[in-house]
């Protein structure tokens, strides 16, 4: 891992490796890896997002940032989320402490929508958690480029394509692009600030206490470099998308926004706070991808075999 991190980020990476020592001690490395092997097929998750106006919705009980969502819409999400044609993949947090969830709400989530692929969000950094995201149902995972060196980007994504599972990649400047490893196919650039613990703490009051809708923790300025990335590339959009911007985000080239607070904030509901971004995305352009450029891992031939025949050739 890398060295220089926020106070905040540090916290959670440390309790995110307890976490992750005190999921080992119940279940083994041995014993998860078998528990990969046998998972149900993986859905792709990035060929639902390939024709852009997208969303992936997420599912957390809490945030470090914004504190607890309102528990009523954490209900109602999967749900909606299912019945949304503007979802066209969830994200579940696993971090229990700081996001009150653990491992086997990603495992719920999966068999309750089980038509809509499914990314595990955590600060991954370790192989074991790798497995453990396709044991527990993971269809794809979230890599982190500000807390992973080069080389552990490279390895811990190999793994996944080796699992068949995809793998978002996330930024949050543009200097880290040059660590990404040659084969990813879908980039996140994140504009939340992890570097001030201040802000985090202000930002919980303000949405706390005074309901307040704008997040102080995000930049989204930092979307800018979006166009940056090489063409073949599947860009998402994180943190700060609202429907009141979604569409001039989405319009700057990327494929799909993840949103998560503003969905389980809103005091109307999730289907509400839904309809409000399917109406701003209504004429935002679909996004015809080079796909000729793409450098795929390969899929492994189980993972292909069970796959239905509309993804033959899609890896």
């Amino acid at each position: 891992m890398k060295k220089n991190f926020s106070n905040t980020l540090r916290v959670i990476l440390q309790d995110t490796v307890r976490e992750t020592e005190s999921a080992r001690s119940k279940e083994s490395f041995k014993r998860i890896k078998q528990m990969a092997k046998d998972a149900p097929p993986v859905l792709p998750f990035k060929v639902p997002l390939a024709c852009g106006a997208a969303l992936i919705a997420e599912i957390k009980e809490k945030s470090p940032s914004q504190g607890a969502m309102l528990l009523e819409n954490v209900r109602q999400a999967v749900n909606a989320y299912k019945q949304s044609r503007a979802v066209k993949a969830i994200s579940v947090l696993t971090n229990r402490k700081h996001f009150g969830q653990g491992i086997e709400t990603l495992r719920r989530v999966k068999r309750e929508c089980a038509s809509k692929p499914v990314l595990r969000k955590d600060f991954i950094t370790d192989e074991y958690q790798v497995y453990q995201s396709r044991a527990y149902g993971a269809d794809a995972i979230l890599l982190m480029a500000n807390i992973l060196e080069r080389d552990e980007l490279h390895r811990l994504s190999s793994i996944a394509f080796e699992l068949g599972m995809d793998v978002l990649f996330e930024t949050h400047r543009a200097s880290e692009l040059q660590e990404i490893p040659p084969t990813a196919n879908i980039i996140g650039i994140n504009c939340r600030n992890f570097e001030s613990t201040g802000g985090f703490k202000l930002a919980k009051v303000l949405r706390q206490w005074l309901w307040a809708n704008s997040d102080k923790t995000v930049n989204t300025r930092r979307f800018d470099y979006a166009e940056q990335l090489p063409a073949h590339i599947i860009r998402i959009a994180e943190s700060g998308v609202t429907p009141k911007n979604c569409a001039k985000i989405l319009s700057m080239g990327f494929h799909a926004a993840l949103v998560g607070t503003s969905l389980l904030m809103d005091p109307r509901g999730v289907s509400e706070a839904l309809s409000d971004f399917e109406k701003a995305m209504v004429g935002v352009k679909p996004i015809k991808s080079d796909s000729s450029t793409v450098k795929r891992p390969a899929r492994p031939a189980l993972v292909q075999a069970l796959l239905p025949p509309e993804f033959e050739t899609t890896s």
